[in-house]
């Protein structure tokens, strides 16, 4: 029986995914800032969040999204800017909640925390270029055209998420290893700040790749 995947094309596709994966970009970023700003009950909701955009990334990538991106560039330039724009807009959220300690307690609200991070997630995922730019560029050099597709997105799409499961988790909780101490008013208004300029600085990366 024929494997889904070719077995030789698939480890140069293990190589580029988990260097892709590991290098930081604005979805860990994102986890960092997450695990740092809501503790560690928010990031596997963040997680889920990112990874259901990359479900909906690696269909695009099975209808031919790559074939879209060249047909119409500037609404995916479009889609990048806004959300340069949805995650500058959280970094400045967090800048202002550093300098308004009353309504600190309610933003970190365990519950709420939870829910938004995947709305967020999902949101930040859906608009990074990083994203557009494997599913459009890296991905389609590694598809056999001689076998099935859909097995061959499958295992792709399996792999990759995988990895960005593992990853992200890692990031985001170790941004949440610190938020401990998210109790003592000082502390917490300085990690606003770094949460803040954290975001702000995905929002510049993904600006830039858009």
């Amino acid at each position: 029986m024929d494997l889904p995947v070719d077995p030789a094309r698939y480890v140069a596709y293990l190589s580029v995914t988990a260097v892709m994966v590991v290098t930081p970009g604005p979805a860990n970023l994102f986890a960092v800032a997450v695990g740092a700003r809501r503790g560690h009950a928010a990031v596997p909701a963040a997680v889920a969040g990112m990874n259901l955009a990359n479900v909906l990334w690696f269909l695009a990538a099975g209808l031919g999204v790559g074939a879209m991106a060249l047909a119409f560039p500037f609404a995916f330039h479009v889609l990048a800017w806004l959300g340069a724009a949805y995650l500058a807009w959280l970094g400045f959220k967090a800048l202002w909640a550093a300098f308004r300690p009353t309504a600190h307690a309610e933003a970190h609200a365990p519950k709420r925390a939870g829910r938004s991070a995947l709305v967020d997630g999902l949101l930040v995922q859906l608009s990074n270029p990083k994203a557009l730019l494997f599913t459009t560029a890296i991905l389609p050099p590694f598809m056999d055209m001689g076998r099935p597709v859909a097995p061959q997105i499958l295992v792709f799409a399996a792999t990759g998420m995988a990895g960005d499961i593992v990853v992200m988790t890692a990031y985001g909780f170790g941004g949440a290893s610190l938020a401990r101490r998210m109790s003592e008013p000082a502390f917490r208004r300085g990690f606003d700040v770094v949460t803040g300029a954290l975001l702000i600085c995905a929002a510049v990366l993904v600006a830039l790749h858009g």
